[in-house]
């Protein structure tokens, strides 16, 4: 711990001005807020502080990792936090840019708390930090983000304030653990894929000018002191770009899905890799230029952890998914020898559970995928180079390979704005005995299910929303089924 250079006590008026910030950008897992009105640089410094002053309570840390991604205020943004964690008296250790996986990453290997300066897939305007703990622990509000929400308001008003009014330089950026951290991350990656050994395929990657534009190079290529990988990588935007200049990095969206689609087609490539902004979700599109379920990708990846760890002695590995995947990923499991558990939907939640389950591997429809052996954290470049070595493995095209775990028909996730969304939740549980339905569940939401049927109706963490998702086992059942609902949520939206 290092002397503080606290400043001086915080007025009213700032004590109140950063609370009025911090109230709508703070949720259950991260924190996101629109830049200057939500987000500035003084929000920064005080959650920096506030951020290092709980992790030391908490893990008694006296250091945080800090990086940050590709957005114009982002270096600025990581200045200020990195500041107001030595103004707590403690010391940060800036990886400067990275994704937020490799943050997790050497959350892991250095056993200290971090936080990653990034939006993750929101547009441009928008900037925000993702915290966790020790070994990439799962941080949300009831686990350390709810303190530090309540300290960042009273962060000690800095002593050279006005640095802060604008986005600064980034200060020096630690270059021996940026420097340990990449080259342990890839091979960590290769190691565990043996990606570095697959041979003849063409493979597409969409980074949409996010941070999976470093990661080709030091993943695929030689940036991080490797050989290259003997197959063809195909980058689209991979120019670190803030703005989103060519298509919002937010794979969910299917028109940001166009461009690695046509790619894929016109190059006559294997597969299609699509990132988000922070690169810690990856979506896939098969040789036909079509959109690979999540949740197939999610139960192929689940059988092979599965297998690894059967083979290293693991008599059930546990496997968690969130109650949104397809009823093949839990299907999927217990074929393969393991044991499937549900969870609610957020990384937080289901990075703690995979370590009181001692899981191997986690997935969530949303494609983020968990990996006991990346300290069960989320990432997507793993979870590429895993489909891609099971291409090459199977030889099969990659619309073949997940064929067998996609038997299902979603819906995707329908979004609903209304002005009370417990109450729609409530009234859609008094309402569920008009479905024929075997299970009622409140897991996350109000779940229904039938013989052959799911529906999920849940509210948002951060937005008056609530969430509908919907699985049957045949296009027409699906229709009707998301219809109801439909039209029973748009009756109460007021």
């Amino acid at each position: 711990m290092t002397e503080s250079t606290s400043g001086v006590e915080p007025g009213p008026e700032l004590v109140a001005a950063r609370t009025a910030a911090l109230a709508p950008a703070v949720g259950a897992y991260d924190i996101r807020g629109r830049i200057p009105d939500q987000l500035d640089a003084d929000v920064l410094y005080a959650l920096g502080w506030a951020t290092a002053t709980a992790m030391s309570e908490l893990h008694s840390s006296a250091e945080v990792v800090v990086g940050h991604d590709m957005r114009p205020s982002s270096p600025g943004f990581a200045q200020a936090f990195a500041a107001g964690i030595e103004a707590a008296g403690y010391r940060a250790v800036l990886l400067g840019l990275c994704s937020t996986d490799q943050l997790y990453f050497a959350s892991g290997i250095f056993d200290l708390p971090g936080a990653m300066i990034t939006a993750s897939h929101n547009p441009a305007d928008y900037n925000g930090i993702k915290i966790c703990g020790p070994r990439a622990a799962g941080v949300s509000l009831a686990s350390g983000l709810g303190r530090i929400k309540d300290l960042a308001p009273l962060a000690p008003a800095h002593v050279a304030a006005d640095t802060f009014r604008s986005c600064a330089p980034e200060v020096d950026v630690d270059g021996a653990a940026a420097a340990e951290m990449r080259k342990r991350y890839v091979e960590r990656i290769r190691t565990l894929t043996h990606v570095d050994e697959v041979t003849g395929l063409k493979i597409v990657v969409d980074c949409g000018n996010g941070m999976a534009g470093k990661l080709l190079g030091e993943v695929f290529g030689t940036d991080s002191g490797y050989a290259s990988v003997p197959f063809d990588v195909i980058g689209l935007f991979p120019e670190l770009d803030g703005t989103f200049p060519n298509h919002e990095a937010n794979p969910l969206k299917p028109e940001n899905l166009l461009d690695v689609s046509r790619a894929v087609l016109d190059q006559g490539a294997d597969l299609g890799l699509a990132f988000d902004g922070d690169a810690d979700r990856c979506f896939f599109i098969d040789e036909t230029g079509a959109t690979m379920s999540p949740s197939a990708v999610g139960a192929l990846v689940a059988e092979r952890e599965i297998v690894r760890s059967r083979a290293a002695g693991v008599a059930e590995p546990v496997v968690i998914h969130n109650l949104i995947t397809s009823r093949s990923v839990p299907a999927t499991i217990a074929a393969a020898g393991g044991r499937a558990v549900r969870s609610k939907v957020g990384h937080s939640g289901i990075k703690t559970l995979m370590r009181t389950e001692h899981a191997v591997f986690a997935c969530e429809h949303s494609a983020h995928f968990y990996f006991d052996e990346f300290y069960g954290a989320d990432s997507g470049m793993l979870a590429a180079c895993h489909l891609i070595a099971a291409l090459a493995k199977t030889g099969a095209p990659a619309s073949r390979l997940v064929a067998d775990y996609d038997l299902y028909v979603q819906s995707g996730e329908i979004n609903f704005t209304v002005a009370d969304p417990d109450s729609v939740l409530s009234a859609f549980s008094s309402e569920s005995g008009h479905f024929p339905t075997n299970t009622v569940d409140d897991l996350d939401g109000i779940g229904l299910q039938g013989d052959d049927w799911w529906i999920n109706l849940r509210k948002s963490n951060t937005e008056p929303l609530v969430r509908l998702n919907v699985e049957a086992s045949d296009p027409q059942s699906l229709r009707e089924l998301t219809a109801r609902v439909s039209e029973f949520v748009e009756a109460r939206r007021q």
